[in-house]
Formats: structure tokens, C-alpha cells, sequence
């Protein structure tokens, strides 16, 4: 076998290992979210419970994303990526044997660890093993099998809970896990980043920050907004983020710079991103629920009825990208966030227990589309804000403010529902998801606005200033 054709093997090897690895992870974001009535009568809890059931997987996966990268730059990254696949597929065993509502909260926080080590991980993997002639290309697959996972979620999660039970979404992982390993191990090559240094005080910081601020917004609901538990949670909260906030402008090798932000177009896409997650993936907790607990649906069918919103990207993102390489991604992005807003905001002025899916349908195709809009020129936004040397770090940035967003997303809708609705009977469902809807509306409108912050294409954005120390850079 010649050189060539062992490159373009391993290349495919790559393309495959990094692309089934990151469907796991991203599919676990989702799969969740139609299985959560399932889980409740098995398991029991309230909703305080099931939004830990959902949080603790994206807020841990969120707070260690940028860390796990950094791991994987200092002691081997197909090492870190094994270690990471272990712990996921561990722990997503552990997850199906759950005897308890709490114990299986402990085990998606474990998930959320392996997959914030395995998933920033795969894109450098792949990155290192295909030619940049062909990069594009995998690049591009890759995209789709992650698009897929996101789409596919609550159609797997509804199939798998009606059909089998609700600990399969959990099982599936571990046959593909135990596949992975030794083919990882075998056909991935070892690289690491010289100089990578680990921030264990920025980390400590955030991590702490976003628990004390998302553990006072799920506990509000049982303790109330003014409990010495929710406020001491708010304030230890406030006060870590600020550290970490400093820190971010005094350390010298920060996880991260807090100096892009002064760029408009890395702080406008980014903070529009956190804005359009917690008002989306906070709709989806709830309305993933209100098919089945309001309306009567099956899981697999609430999983069906979700596609024409989680799978609009699917189709309409190709669009969106050729849109935005003719008129700027800056265009394309506010109106894909007004879309999203204005599907939200038609979800909840139709909604109620006896709402036929012809009158949900013109919300769900409508948020499909904006946020496929957002979608495809997203991630080209970050990247071109900065400069090439920092893309890895402000990559690992993104998709961690993206993952805290739809933590927070969680933790305030269903604050909200709680307040004006609950369980009880399906005109409690919808009088508590009609107003949590709106506040989601607003959030990603809010987007929309923040992201006019943009600069037009060929409007020159101030640059962030020159660093001074020497970087590794963080894939994510």
C-alpha cells in the first residue's frame, strides 16, 4: 500500500470515528427531551428533577468543553478522545441502570464530562488526518452527521421510549461506544499542541458560577425566588462569573481572552448565540412535554411532530449558506433569529389542549427555518472574527456559550411554567407553556437585535489587540 492511499485511508478512518462520536454526543443534547414524561412515571420526581435531568449533561458538558480541549492538547489528544468515549459510554450505562430520579441526574453529569472531553476533540483529530485539499469536504459531513443528531433526537428518544423503554436512549450508546474504542485506538494517530497550559482557576471559577446561578433558577420554583438557598446561589453565582470574568483579562494563558470580546463581530454572534439557545432549547424542554402530557401524543409521535422544526435545518441550511456567502452572514443571521422569535411567539398564540397540529405546524416551519438561517453562517462568523491562530480557542468559546445558554434556557422557562401552570391537567401544561414561550420569543428576538452588532461584510471590525504570550490553540 502505497503512502497516498494509507493517508486517504486513515483520513476516512477519521472522518468516521470523529463524525459517529460527535452524533452520540450531540444526540444525548436532545434524545432526552421526549422521554422526560417516560422517565417521570418510572422514576418519579418533579419538574425541578427533570430539569436536572437535562442540565446536568449540558451544564457540565458547557463548563468543561474548553478544558477537556486543553487536556487533549497537553497529554495526547486520540488519548484524552479514548478517555473521554470511556467515561461517556460508561456513563451512559450507569444511566440506564439508574434505580432513582437522582441517580441518574449524577449519571448525565458524568455523560456531560466525557463527552466535553471526547467532543472538542474530534474536530482537531479529523482536522489532523485529512489533507487540506479534501478538508472542506469532511469538514462538511461531518456538519451534516452532527445537523442529523439534532434533528433525529427527539424522533429517537420518542421511538426508542414507546417501543422499548425509556433506559434505551441511554443503552444505545454503549454497543457504539465499545465499538469505537478499539477501532480509535487503532486507526486514529496521536498529535498534541506544543506549550498547552491547563486553566484549572478559570475553570473552577465558571464552573462554579453557572452551577450557583443555574442551581438557584431550578430551585426557585420548590423554594421560591427570595429563599436564602436561591439568593446565596445567586450571589456566590454572580460573584464567581465575575472572578472569572477578571480573570479572563489579567491570567496570562486564560481559557478564555476575555479581549475578543471588544471585537464587535465575536461578541455580537456570540452572545446572539446564548440568547437564541436559552430561548430554543428552553421551548423544546417544554413543548417536547406538552405534545405528550397536553395533547395525548405517543413519544415516537411527539418526536414526529417535532421534524418540521428540529429538521428544517436539514433542507433549508444549504439555502441559508449560499445566502450567506452572497450577502454576508450578518443578513442571514438577524433574519434567521427573527424567524425563530416569530415561531415561538405563533407556537404560543395557538397554543392550548385542544390544539389541532394544523394550526401548530405554521410555528414549527417557521422556528425550523430561522434557525436553520442561524445555523449555516454561525459558526463562519466566530471563525472570521478572529484571528487564525486563536480560531480553535474562540471555536471552544462558541459552542461553550451555546451549551450554557441552553442550560440557562431550561432553568428559566421552566421557572416560568412553574409559576403559572404545572402538571396537574392539560390546562395547567399550557397555562404554564404559553407565557415561558413568550420569554423564549423574546430571548431569541433579543438575539436578533444583539446581532445587528455585526459588522456588514467589508465593514472593517476593530481588531481585538495583538497577544503577547505565545498560544496553543484549543480545537472544539
Amino acid at each position: 500500500m502505497d503512502q497516498h492511499t494509507a493517508s486517504r485511508g486513515g483520513a476516512v478512518w477519521a472522518l468516521v470515528i470523529t463524525s459517529v462520536a460527535s452524533f452520540m454526543a450531540a444526540l444525548d443534547n436532545l434524545v432526552v427531551t421526549t422521554a422526560l414524561p417516560s422517565i417521570k412515571d418510572s422514576l418519579g420526581g418533579g419538574l425541578e428533577e427533570l430539569e436536572w435531568t437535562v442540565n446536568a449533561y449540558t451544564l457540565t458538558f458547557a463548563v468543561l468543553l474548553m478544558f477537556g480541549a486543553s487536556l487533549g492538547d497537553r497529554f495526547g489528544r486520540r488519548r484524552l478522545f479514548q478517555v473521554g468515549l470511556t467515561v461517556f459510554t460508561g456513563a451512559s450505562a450507569a444511566a440506564a441502570l439508574s434505580p432513582g430520579i437522582n441517580e441518574l441526574i449524577a449519571f448525565r453529569a458524568v455523560q456531560g464530562v466525557g463527552a466535553a472531553i471526547m467532543l472538542p476533540l474530534t474536530l482537531t483529530l479529523l482536522t489532523a488526518a485529512v489533507p487540506p485539499a479534501r478538508r472542506g469536504m469532511a469538514l462538511g459531513v461531518f456538519g451534516a452527521v452532527t445537523g442529523l443528531a439534532v434533528a433525529s433526537g427527539p424522533l429517537i428518544g420518542g421511538t426508542l421510549t414507546e417501543h422499548i423503554s425509556w433506559q434505551w436512549i441511554f443503552w444505545l450508546n454503549v454497543p457504539i461506544g465499545l465499538v469505537l474504542l478499539p477501532v480509535a485506538r487503532l486507526r486514529l494517530r496521536e498529535s498534541y499542541a506544543p506549550d498547552a497550559r491547563l486553566d484549572v482557576p478559570g475553570t473552577l471559577l465558571v464552573s462554579g458560577g453557572l452551577f450557583g446561578i443555574v442551581y438557584a433558577l431550578v430551585s426557585a420554583t420548590g423554594d421560591g425566588w427570595t429563599s436564602p438557598t436561591v439568593l446565596t446561589g445567586f450571589l456566590v453565582g454572580t460573584a464567581l462569573l465575575a472572578g472569572f470574568v477578571h480573570h479572563g483579562f489579567r491570567a496570562k494563558n486564560p481559557m478564555l481572552p476575555m479581549r475578543l470580546f471588544r471585537d464587535r463581530a465575536f461578541f455580537g454572534i456570540n452572545i446572539a448565540s446564548l440568547l437564541m439557545f436559552l430561548g430554543m432549547f428552553g421551548s423544546i424542554f417544554l413543548l417536547s412535554q406538552f405534545l405528550q402530557s397536553g395533547l395525548g401524543y405517543t413519544p415516537t409521535e411527539a418526536g414526529l411532530r417535532m421534524l418540521p422544526w428540529t429538521g428544517m435545518p436539514m433542507l433549508v441550511a444549504p439555502i441559508a449558506g449560499y445566502l450567506s456567502d452572497r450577502y454576508g452572514g450578518r443578513p442571514v443571521v438577524v433574519t434567521g433569529l427573527a424567524l425563530q422569535a416569530a415561531g415561538l411567539g405563533l407556537f404560543a398564540i395557538v397554543l392550548a389542549p385542544d390544539v389541532s397540529y394544523a394550526a401548530q405546524l405554521p410555528g414549527l416551519i417557521v422556528g425550523g427555518v430561522g434557525m436553520a438561517m442561524y445555523f449555516a453562517p454561525a459558526s463562519s462568523l466566530v471563525m472570521s472574527s478572529v484571528r487564525s491562530s486563536e480560531q480553535g480557542i474562540a471555536s471552544g468559546a462558541s459552542n461553550a456559550l451555546r451549551e450554557v445558554g441552553g442550560a440557562l434556557g431550561v432553568a428559566v422557562l421552566a421557572s416560568v411554567f412553574a409559576a403559572r401552570g404545572g402538571y396537574e391537567s392539560p390546562q395547567a401544561f399550557s397555562d404554564g407553556t404559553v407565557p415561558a414561550l413568550w420569554i423564549g420569543a423574546a430571548a431569541v428576538a433579543l438575539a436578533a437585535l444583539v446581532a445587528l452588532l455585526i459588522p456588514r461584510r467589508g465593514a472593517p471590525s476593530a481588531p481585538a489587540p495583538a497577544a503577547t504570550e505565545k498560544r496553543a490553540p484549543v480545537a472544539a
